[in-house]
């Protein structure tokens, strides 16, 4: 800054009276910064604050307009599904049996544990659907309502009903079957229904009276037939090549008969009848009185199995086993289960077992076929350690196998048998029929 002198000293209270003007001296302009000046911001943020109240106010009419069900997107809702299974747990009560009974006796105190089982069936004849029906019987297992029948009763049926001695029907629902045994669990909605005794099938004897009760021909319901115990483990091969060890009964059993139990005199269930025999259209001979039912102690843990686990489970060690022929022994091979094959990662792999290897005993019981060993295999419990006798290249030894659990399921979407597996034997002259 600098000092001006005025020339012009009137007024002595202004600086000019002295002669002299104060002049500021010039300042230079500052270089302009980047960005928006303070009132340009404040300008922005006004017109943010308008635009949005326009926006705000434009909504808040919009939603005005709107329904109650319009103002909010619906929830979207999404399902899982979870399966839930009732776990049955089988308690068995021990009943005392000693008392001998007529075959008078044992009808009134089983009759009305003995059901009919009517089916209806659904077949696609040609692109035109019909519905047959077929019967059969069965028998009350437990007072809620499970029933024990043959698999072939209610094999391809769309509906199966349950019909009692006193003439009520129930609905009854599949709830898993065994075809290679010929037995099928069967469940109706019912509470103190009157269940069977079931007995011991290896606690008989030939000769043994027997009777059984079922519905002959689908029309006859309810008939007692009696005999005796004509033969057991009597080997039976069907049609399809299986093989079940039977008892074999002179009681009448015809048509209809099937699933229906077999008793003993002390009013035990020892067998479920399946089959018998008859002639074939290439002969016009009469076959009466042989008759065969499945031993009770065969399927009765498969029957808990389905029941309580919902599938099957057997024992096994992992092998397909055949007959030592007797041409084979001619040249000094031992009788027994030859060995065709071994399951990998099964116990008999983990044992040591191999192809080629002769089982001649188990335990303290001789090997003499395949069937043999399998039926001592079945009648084990997982977990059991069986010692074998083995026959390889010359040699013998001995293998212990821990018996290992094969789970196979007990109901399919649609179970499919051949049609002729129970209908005809055709290898032989001598059918074997069942229903």
């Amino acid at each position: 800054m600098y000092y001006e002198n005025n020339n012009d000293p009137s007024n002595p209270n202004d600086p000019q009276y002295w002669g002299y003007q104060y002049v500021q001296e010039p300042v230079p302009p500052k270089p302009k910064k980047k960005g928006m000046s303070s009132g340009k911001i404040v300008a922005l943020a006004l017109c943010c604050s308008l635009l949005g109240g326009i926006i705000g106010a434009a909504g808040v009419a919009a939603y005005q307009h709107l329904s109650p069900s319009e103002s909010l997107p619906a929830q979207q809702t999404i399902q899982f599904l979870e399966g839930v299974r009732r776990n049955s747990v089988i308690e068995t009560v021990e009943l005392p049996t000693d008392t001998l009974m007529t075959p008078a006796q044992v009808y009134a105190a089983n009759v009305n544990s003995t059901v009919g089982i009517t089916t209806s069936i659904t077949t696609n004849f040609w692109g035109y659907q019909t519905t047959s029906a077929a019967s059969g019987s069965g028998f009350i297992l437990s007072s809620d309502g499970y029933i024990l029948t043959n698999f072939h009763v209610i094999e391809d049926s769309s509906a199966i009903t349950v019909t009692c001695y006193d003439g009520t029907s129930y609905d009854a629902e599949l709830i898993g079957y065994d075809e290679s045994n010929d037995i099928a669990v069967l469940k109706v909605d019912a509470q103190d229904l009157a269940p069977v005794i079931l007995g011991s099938s290896d606690n008989m004897n030939v000769g043994d009276s027997v009777i059984a009760i079922g519905n002959p021909l689908g029309e006859l319901t309810f008939s007692l037939t009696a005999g005796t115990v004509s033969a057991l483990d009597r080997q039976i091969t069907m049609s399809n090549g299986a093989t079940m060890n039977l008892i074999q009964t002179d009681c009448a059993i015809n048509s209809g008969n099937s699933g229906g139990a077999l008793f003993n005199l002390y009013g035990e269930v020892v067998g479920i009848t399946n089959a018998k025999y008859s002639s074939s259209s290439a002969s016009e001979a009469s076959i009466d009185n042989i008759g065969f039912a499945i031993p009770i102690n065969s399927v009765r843990s498969i029957v808990e199995s389905i029941i309580e686990k919902g599938y099957i489970s057997k024992p096994y060690i992992g092998v397909s086993v055949s007959d030592v022929s007797a041409q084979t022994q001619l040249y000094g091979i031992p009788a027994g289960a030859a060995v065709q094959s071994v399951a990998q990662d099964g116990p008999a792999a983990a044992a040591g077992l191999q192809p080629g290897d002769i089982i001649t005993k188990m335990n303290d019981t001789a090997i003499t076929g395949s069937t043999q060993l399998v039926e001592l295999i079945g009648d084990a419990s997982v977990g059991d350690v069986l010692v074998l006798s083995v026959y390889r290249q010359g040699s013998t030894m001995e293998i212990s196998v821990t018996v290992g659990e094969q789970i196979q399921q007990a109901l399919e979407q649609n179970p499919q048998v051949n049609e002729q597996q129970y209908s005809q034997y055709p290898q032989n002259p001598w059918g074997f029929y069942g229903w």
